[in-house]
């Protein structure tokens, strides 16, 4: 029975090469019946080391090797559940505290096993739950305990960190790079010996035959050990709100019939009926904690005046829509609860909650405080090495040049040919590929568990400052704790901050979730139609509003498809194409039964949704609501249960039979339903999209103005700042360079003039923007140059910035004297001076004759170019071409299917592959009156005519059209430079 106290796999990270069910699995060949798994400083893997061991008769040890650094300081070992959680608390502590791990880890617990290394410790002090490991190739270093006192301190430990040779390799790879230091001028007595591997029984009981009482030793510690088992069905989320079962579920309903009320009226009962339902399975599944934690969350946050969407699967839900976690109402749309919740769903539901980027972390800390970080954990994940990052690192631990690097990365496939090294580099390359790298934080996940967290799980102290787990998603799935989504974007920010803008420059407040009377409005309608979608979230991008164009989209439906047919894998599976051309030709479409059009003439008989595969499963073959789900998601390939889908599948079959539907037709719709379930995105979570989609359209439609800035100071959007003030000028905004004595922080906006935020000046320090704000705010105005410097104390770098960006124009005078009389005064005074205090005695500035100072035309466009990164004005300015020769494109349809030459400023690209693996690209640019042109570049023009960075292209090329949107197919492409100030 060969014995194993210290084995690893890939998440004992840059240092492990196992992956774990490899470990497993190579334990059972060798026979191995009782296993320890013991990566660093992490319990990462241990549920699903645990559940492969279960599969091949093993039975699991839960441990961890604790290391300050490169040190090994000991082993531990779990004996059962409460020694884990011991050893998770204690691997918590430290790890949060970041100080170094103590030399003996417990003062009494009965619970673990701590096994040191040969010569740490003094054999004879040990505790009774303590051992000293013994490494094969430690056997001569014995001799001197052979004394009876010593007989039960020591252990075998025989380490397992990969499987053969090339595992060896890869391990010091790995640990190359995580010293970032050349492989050739490695330490050896830092990486693990090359012997540790599985050895088989007969070659560990022979290096220990001489220390039979080693081999008995390991064997009880071994034996002592219970398995840690959990049962993966009973959830581990808080199982109460109230702390009371009974009560959770009485406030659950009062609350969902108050809300029902209120979102519904009072004599509704459909609604009712459907909440009851609801309410049933909720209490069932044991999710009414779950629905008033999230509940709560809202509550909190709508209190604070945050803005949020619920979305995903739970906007399913009648009960969620009546306690205001989603605004999607289920009934409208015709939604499933069984695609949130039923009792054949495997795998826990969640929902998906989004707040504003700047609200998301008060959100988080009271979910903390409120129950407690024993209790309350981010959700982990694990960042792994991809084919780039791994090239370029072992590039560097090679030993070649950074043009070497640079062409294997760029160009991996020619390079790897050249010679031995580059060979060697891509054969690791592949391997190491999608080895965990380092832990990292899941976009919002959060959990709550009933029981503290350490039973489950150590945490770790990220920069973010909270508890984060280190199991990922799929580990707290498969044991039962429910992920609790909450997420920021910056679409949200846009909302926010556009209706207090709004509330200042306009004095109107507006009720954001009014969304019935936004769908209801006819000129919110024509912009959908239109696509004037410019930083409206999800509806911006150049193919979203090609599609909403294509669709002829102005109805929330439409727009609900469109967010669900312009997700990749639909669009690249050609069921977008598929809905754009039945749109166009409904009087042509063809059903292969009246019931199938029933149920589809919303989607022109495409399964657009995955609602629309259980739609079809239980009113076409008659499958209950819960089996029509098992049926979505097995041909989607989220079911593992096999016996249950060939189950659904015969009963699928024999229904459609017993309805009397021809076999031909049954096949046919069997067909369609795995064709398109693979690519169909939840109704729910596109509605939810459409939502906030409307909210923002709404907001774009009455005040466009504010809307831009708020889009623009949340700097988040498809698009770079410099189009975002572009399309802020095309709605009548005076927009104003950064201004001394009228810009802020951020940029703002008073009734129709913007100015510009200091934020976006490259170069300008934090310290003096404060200063500038805070002296303007206490003493007024500032009344020129010279009490500028005496105010601020700005330095000359500083001050030349502003002059340049245009801060001081209010002086009156150009950038040139401006420049010069800065430097001059900054000589006469070089240390900086305290704020001013507002006296009344004030020096006055000398008057300075200088002869006069000539400024180009182009000089503010250039600056602005360097110092905020983009121009003002009009950026054909500074073409260096005459625009005026080439054609407006407002009205494309003169031009259709002729060859027409433009000049386009580029604003964003997509490059895709095709089926041949061929690079070609989407462009999209602007023309100088600020037209939209949508460029094709096939394969051999990607290639023969490359992009160089932004700026100007001149692109000759032909006009295409597809269902009223156009775009110009390249035939040649060139860019053009920029306007010389000589």
């Amino acid at each position: 029975m060969p014995m194993y106290l210290n084995c690893k796999t890939w998440f004992s990270y840059r240092y492990g090469t196992y992956k774990t069910k490899d470990l497993v699995a190579d334990a059972r060949k060798q026979g191995v019946t009782t296993l320890a798994l013991t990566n660093i400083n992490n319990t990462t893997d241990t549920w699903d080391f645990i559940r492969a061991c279960r599969e091949n008769d093993i039975q699991p040890i839960a441990g961890v090797e604790i290391r300050n650094g490169d040190s090994f300081l000991y082993l531990i070992l779990a004996r059962n559940a409460r020694g884990f959680f011991m050893l998770n608390r204690f691997l918590s502590e430290h790890l949060h505290a970041g100080k170094p791990f103590p030399s003996r880890p417990f003062a009494a617990c009965e619970d673990l096993w701590v096994i040191y290394p040969l010569g740490a410790a003094d054999p004879l002090s040990l505790k009774p739950w303590e051992k000293i490991g013994v490494q094969t190739g430690e056997c001569n270093k014995l001799y001197r305990y052979r004394d009876e006192a010593y007989a039960s301190k020591f252990v075998i430990r025989q380490p397992v960190t990969f499987r053969d040779k090339i595992q060896y390799n890869i391990h010091r790879l790995l640990q190359a790079v995580d010293k970032n230091t050349l492989l050739s001028k490695q330490d050896p007595l830092l990486l693990a010996a090359a012997d540790e591997v599985f050895q088989t029984e007969q070659q560990l009981l022979q290096r220990f035959s001489a220390y039979p009482q080693l081999i008995t030793n390991t064997r009880t510690v071994m034996d002592s050990c219970t398995t840690i088992d959990m049962d993966d069905k009973t959830p581990k989320t808080k199982k109460t709100f109230t702390g009371s079962a009974a009560e959770d579920k009485a406030l659950l309903r009062r609350l969902a019939l108050e809300g029902m009320q209120q979102r519904y009226g009072s004599n509704n009962a459909a609604a009712e009926a459907r909440v009851d339902k609801e309410l049933a399975i909720v209490d069932k599944q044991q999710f009414n904690a779950y629905f008033l934690i999230t509940w709560d969350i809202i509550r909190f946050a709508r209190e604070r005046g945050f803005f949020h969407i619920g979305r995903g699967s739970g906007a399913n839900s009648m009960v969620a829509y009546c306690l205001r976690i989603t605004d999607v109402d289920p009934m409208e749309l015709d939604l499933y609860f069984e695609r949130f919740l039923n009792p054949h769903r495997a795998s826990p539901p969640d929902f998906d909650l989004d707040f504003s980027w700047q609200d998301r972390d008060e959100i988080t800390r009271y979910v903390f405080e409120k129950y407690g970080r024993e209790h309350v954990c981010l959700l982990g994940m694990h960042s792994t090495f991809q084919q780039r990052a791994i090239t370029r690192e072992l590039g560097k631990v090679f030993g070649l040049s950074k043009t070497e690097i640079d062409n294997l990365v760029n160009n991996p496939y020619a390079a790897y040919a050249d010679d031995s090294y580059q060979k060697t580099i891509g054969y690791y390359v592949k391997e190491i590929t999608d080895f965990p790298n380092h832990l990292s934080i899941h976009a919002g996940g959060m959990l709550i568990s009933e029981e503290p967290l350490y039973r489950y799980m150590a945490t770790e102290l990220p920069p973010k400052g909270y508890p984060t787990s280190q199991i990922d998603m799929h580990v707290a799935e498969a044991i039962g704790l429910e992920k609790l989504d909450i997420l920021s974007q910056r679409g949200l920010g846009h909302i926010k901050d556009t209706l207090q803008l709004v509330l200042e420059n306009k004095g109107v407040a507006i009720d954001i979730h009014d969304i019935s009377r936004f769908k209801a409005d006819r000129q919110v309608a024509a912009n959908i139609r239109q696509a004037n979608s410019i930083g409206c979230f999800y509806i911006e991008s150049p193919a979203m509003r090609q599609l909403l164009k294509k669709l002829e989209c102005d109805t929330y439906l439409t727009l609900v498809a469109a967010s669900s047919i312009i997700r990749p894998g639909v669009a690249q599976s050609g069921m977008m194409r598929q809905y754009i051309h039945r749109f166009h030709h409904q009087e042509e479409i063809p059903y292969l039964h009246e019931k199938m059009k029933a149920l589809l003439e919303e989607t022109y008989g495409v399964m657009v949704y995955q609602e629309d595969v259980i739609k079809v499963a239980h009113h076409f073959a008659g499958l209950d609501m819960a089996e029509a789900d098992v049926l979505r998601r097995a041909m989607s390939g989220k079911y593992r249960g096999n016996e249950e889908m060939q189950r659904i599948k015969t009963r699928f079959f024999d229904n459609c039979k017993a309805l009397g539907y021809d076999d031909a037709v049954t096949q046919e719709v069997w067909r369609q339903i795995a064709s398109f379930a693979g690519y169909s995105f939840s109704k729910a979570h596109s509605a939810s999209f459409a939502v906030e989609s409307y909210q923002s359209l709404y907001l774009k439609t009455y005040y466009p103005m504010e809307f831009m800035v708020a889009v623009i100071n949340n700097f988040g959007g498809f698009y770079g700042t410099e189009l975002y003030f572009q399309e802020l000028k095309k709605t009548g905004a005076r927009l104003h360079a950064p201004c001394v004595n009228h810009s802020r922080r951020l940029t703002h906006i008073q009734d129709k003039d913007v100015y510009v935020g200091f934020i976006h000046i490259q170069g300008l320090e934090d310290g003096l923007l404060l200063r500038i704000e805070n002296e303007r705010n206490h003493y007024g105005s500032f009344l020129n140059l010279y009490d500028f410097i005496e105010r601020t104390g700005a330095a000359t770098e500083q001050l030349n910035i502003l002059v340049r960006v245009g801060a001081l124009r209010f002086t009156g005078k150009n950038k040139k004297q401006l420049l010069w009389e800065a430097n001059f005064l900054r000589r006469r005074r070089p240390e900086p001076v305290p704020l001013a205090t507002g006296g009344l005695f004030s020096e006055q500035p000398e008057v300075y004759t200088l002869p006069e100072l000539y400024q180009h035309p182009l000089d503010d466009a250039m600056d602005e170019l360097e110092l905020l990164g983009f121009s003002l004005g009009n950026p054909f300015d500074l073409a260096d071409d005459d625009v005026r020769q080439y054609p407006a494109t407002d009205d494309w349809a003169p031009y259709t299917g002729r060859e027409i030459t433009l000049l386009g400023y580029l604003v964003t690209t997509k490059p895709i592959h095709t089926l041949k693996g061929e690079r070609m690209f989407f462009g999209t640019f602007i023309d100088a009156q600020g037209n939209w042109i949508d460029t094709v570049h096939f394969p051999e023009i990607a290639f023969k005519y490359p992009l160089s960075g932004n700026g100007f292209y001149r692109i000759r090329g032909t006009v295409i059209e597809e269902y009223g949107t156009y775009s110009i197919n390249v035939q040649h492409m060139e860019k053009v430079g920029i306007k010389s100030r000589r």
